[in-house]
């Protein structure tokens, strides 16, 4: 996700944002990270360059939000509105600079020359991380997708991005756990993904439970975790367990209607019991990033915004 502001001969690339979930989910749904937390400074100038004929190509006069898309150190676009986004106020807060208030001026005829924008060089990275009212209605299912279900978004702030992301999810009313149980149930397409997750588990002292397929597939690489029922397989099944207190954190990803049918029960249940939980494989690797950082015993510390500028 990127922002920039056009005054149809000169680019001021405000802020590109690295997104947590991957392309699939809407971008209102998606945490991200500015700067990007895991994308190489080849990708991250490309974009920029790419951002910059865009917006004259296009002769764009004022702001313009960019939709990329990565894979393979392609890039790709996905969609480019010669408009302010939602993320302004992220990317304004990020660099501390007041490109909403920039971009008006520019519209009315102001040159950037004049303006004399820029983008410090910050010693912090920002998290922006949706807001969900899945709580406040039952029955709905709370998998990410396309359509936006957010309904607001909160910032974390600090000089890492496992503590920022960390900030951003206690600020979105997540209590991401230090210890205990992580329940796994993932589709056949990320798997691949799965044993350095599990080790990473294992290293933070979580035990793993998991269904059959994931449990066979672990095994497969050396990795025993302990078996659990589907709730299709009867009970004792994952969800008397979530009920019982057995499970603090959730990983679920599916795919096919049967799957998504099968797995309502799951993120339905978590929602209800205050369970944490990721619906993608790059959210659980954000969020084993985090609880590492808080299991650190390091104290996150508290700061205005001001003092990040």
């Amino acid at each position: 996700d990127v922002d920039a502001i056009s005054d149809g001969k000169d680019v001021f690339v405000a802020g590109v944002m690295e997104h947590i979930e991957e392309a699939g989910v809407h971008s209102g749904d998606s945490a991200c990270a500015l700067p990007p937390y895991s994308l190489s400074k080849e990708i991250v100038a490309e974009i920029e360059a790419q951002t910059r004929k865009l917006a004259l190509a296009l002769e764009v006069k004022g702001l313009m939000n960019i939709q990329f898309a990565v894979k393979d150190g392609d890039i790709y676009i996905l969609e480019a509105n010669p408009r302010a986004s939602r993320t302004a106020p992220f990317v304004a807060k990020a660099i501390n600079r007041p490109i909403a208030a920039a971009a008006a001026k520019v519209m009315a005829g102001v040159k950037l020359s004049e303006l004399k924008l820029d983008r410090p060089s910050k010693d912090h990275v920002a998290v922006k991380e949706a807001v969900f009212p899945f709580a406040r209605f039952p029955g709905v299912d709370p998998v990410l997708g396309p359509e936006m279900r957010s309904t607001g978004e909160v910032m974390g702030l600090d000089t890492n991005f496992e503590a920022a992301f960390a900030k951003s999810q206690i600020a979105s009313g997540i209590d991401l756990p230090t210890e205990g149980c992580v329940f796994i149930s993932v589709k056949n397409g990320d798997k691949a993904q799965l044993p350095q997750i599990v080790r990473d588990l294992h290293a933070i002292g979580f035990s793993i439970v998991a269904t059959g397929g994931t449990v066979d597939f672990l095994k497969e690489h050396g990795i025993e975790v302990r078996r659990v029922n589907k709730v299709a397989d009867g009970r004792p099944h994952v969800v008397d367990a979530m009920k019982n207190g057995e499970i603090q954190l959730v990983f679920n990803t599916t795919e096919g209607a049967q799957s998504y049918r099968d797995s309502y029960s799951i993120r339905r249940t978590a929602l209800t019991q205050n369970i944490p939980y990721y619906t993608t494989m790059s959210g659980a690797r954000a969020s084993i990033q985090a609880i590492r950082r808080l299991k650190s015993g390091a104290p996150l510390g508290v700061r205005a915004l001001q003092s990040y500028a």
